[in-house]
C-alpha cells in the first residue's frame, strides 16, 4: 500500500529529485571547503553559498544578500539572536502560540534577568494585534512571534503588528519556519527586522539547513553567538564584525545548502502564490471532510483563507496516539499526535496535556490522499 505521507509541518516528503541531485553532485564533483582556498573547487562551493543566499533573498523580498545568515535550523537562529539582542532588564513580547523553540530561550533568559510578557490568544490560535500594543513597556525591545501556528496553521497579522513595532521603535521578529516557500512575505514591507527559516519543511530542502534574516545596522546590537574561523580576515584574532560572518564560523553544510539551492528554485519555479493557492485548496477539502464525521472535533480557525495545510484534530474517546497510530500501521496515512513541541498553544486551543492529531498536506499531496484519509478517519471513528 502507497504511503500517504501527511506531516509536512514536521519536515516535507517526497523531496524534489533536483534537491537529492544537487547534493549528489556536490558530494561527487565539488567537495570543497567554501571559502578557504583559492583553488576553483573551493570558490564554487562559495559560489553555491553567495546564490543560495541570494535565493532567499529573492523569496523574502531583500537585495542584499549579506543579510541572510545560514544556521542549522531556525532554532539555532532563534538562539543567536534572542541571547545576542536581550540584556537583563529588557522586556520581551511573544504569543502563547509558540513553538518551544521560542518559548524556551525565552524562559532561560527569564531567569537571567530578562522579562517575558506571553500574550494569550484566542481559542482559534488567532491574536488580537490590539493585545500586543497593551503589553509595550518604557523597557520592551523586543516582540517575537510566530508567522502561523504549527498545531492550528492560524496565520499572524505580520503586517500590522510590524508597524505597530515600528512605531514603538520596538525590535519584531517572526518565525517563519511554518511559512516560508508556502506563504508570501516580504520583510521590508511587513516591518520585520529579523527573520527566521528553516530549509527543510515548506521551501523543500535538507534536514540541517536554516537560517536568519537581520535587518541592516541591527547586527551591531547582537552579540555573536560564537567565533572561530570564517575565512576572511584570517590575519586578525578576533572574529569578524561583518555580515554574514558575525555569526558564522567553522566550515558550513554545503551540501545541505546545495540541497536548499535546487530546493528553492523548484519553489519558486512552482510559484509560491501556487503553493498557496493548492494548499488552501486541499485544506479546505480536509476540513469539509472532518466536519462531515460527528465525533471528530478540529481545532484552529475552520477557514483555508486564515490558516496555512495545517490541521489539528481529536476523535472523541480516542487518544491523539491511538489515531495516529491506527492511521499508520492500517491505512499507511503518515501524522503526528501529542503536543507537536508547543505546550502553550494546546492549553490555549484546550488541548493540553494530550494534544492532538495533526494532519499537514504539502506541495506534493493530492486530493485522492486527502480523500482516502477521511475515509480511514471515519471508519476508525465509526468503532467507537
Amino acid at each position: 500500500m502507497k504511503i500517504v505521507y501527511l506531516d509536512n509541518a514536521a519536515t516535507s516528503w517526497p523531496k524534489p529529485e533536483v534537491m537529492i541531485d544537487a547534493m549528489t553532485h556536490f558530494a561527487r564533483n565539488i567537495g570543497a571547503n567554501p571559502g578557504r582556498s583559492a583553488h576553483r573547487l573551493s570558490v564554487e562551493a562559495a559560489r553555491i553559498i553567495f546564490e543560495a543566499r541570494e535565493i532567499i533573498g529573492q523569496i523574502i523580498g531583500i537585495s542584499d544578500p549579506t543579510r541572510i545568515v545560514f544556521t542549522r535550523n531556525a532554532t539555532e537562529g532563534i538562539n543567536i539572536i534572542l541571547k545576542g539582542f536581550l540584556k537583563p532588564g529588557d522586556h520581551v513580547i511573544t504569543s502563547s502560540m509558540e513553538h518551544n523553540s521560542v518559548i524556551r530561550p525565552l524562559r532561560k533568559l527569564e531567569k537571567k534577568g530578562v522579562e517575558v510578557s506571553v500574550v494569550k490568544c484566542k481559542e482559534d490560535g488567532s491574536i488580537r494585534h490590539e493585545d500586543i500594543s497593551k503589553e509595550i513597556k518604557r523597557n520592551t525591545r523586543l516582540i517575537i512571534l510566530t508567522h502561523a501556528s504549527n498545531v492550528t496553521g492560524t496565520l499572524f497579522p505580520v503586517e500590522d503588528i510590524g508597524e505597530i513595532a515600528k512605531n514603538h521603535g520596538i525590535v519584531f521578529c517572526v518565525d517563519a519556519a511554518q511559512t516560508l516557500g508556502n506563504t508570501p512575505l516580504n520583510v521590508e514591507k511587513s516591518g520585520v527586522d529579523v527573520l527566521f527559516f528553516t530549509g527543510h519543511k515548506s521551501l523543500l530542502g535538507p534536514q540541517g539547513t536554516g537560517g536568519v534574516y537581520i535587518r541592516k545596522g541591527l547586527e551591531c546590537e547582537i552579540d555573536s553567538f560564537e567565533e572561530g574561523g570564517t575565512g576572511s580576515r584570517s590575519e586578525f584574532e578576533e572574529h569578524p564584525d561583518f555580515m554574514p560572518d558575525r555569526f558564522e564560523s567553522g566550515t558550513p553544510n554545503t551540501i545541505g545548502i546545495s540541497g536548499l539551492l535546487a530546493s528553492c528554485k523548484f519553489v519558486l519555479g512552482y510559484g509560491i502564490d501556487n503553493v498557496r493557492e493548492k494548499e488552501m485548496r486541499v485544506t479546505e477539502k480536509l476540513l469539509r471532510g472532518l466536519s462531515s464525521i460527528s465525533n471528530v472535533r478540529i481545532y484552529g480557525p475552520k477557514d483555508p483563507g486564515k490558516m496555512i495545510s495545517i490541521v489539528s484534530f481529536n476523535i472523541d474517546g480516542l487518544s491523539p496516539s491511538q489515531v495516529s497510530l491506527a492511521l499508520d500501521e492500517e491505512f499507511n496515512v503518515m501524522t503526528r499526535p501529542g503536543l507537536h513541541c508547543s505546550p502553550l498553544a494546546h492549553r490555549t486551543i484546550g488541548t493540553f496535556p494530550h494534544g492532538t492529531v495533526r494532519i499537514s498536506p504539502g506541495i506534493f499531496t493530492e486530493d485522492a490522499e486527502i480523500e482516502f484519509t477521511i475515509e480511514a478517519i471515519k471508519r476508525i471513528s465509526h468503532r467507537l
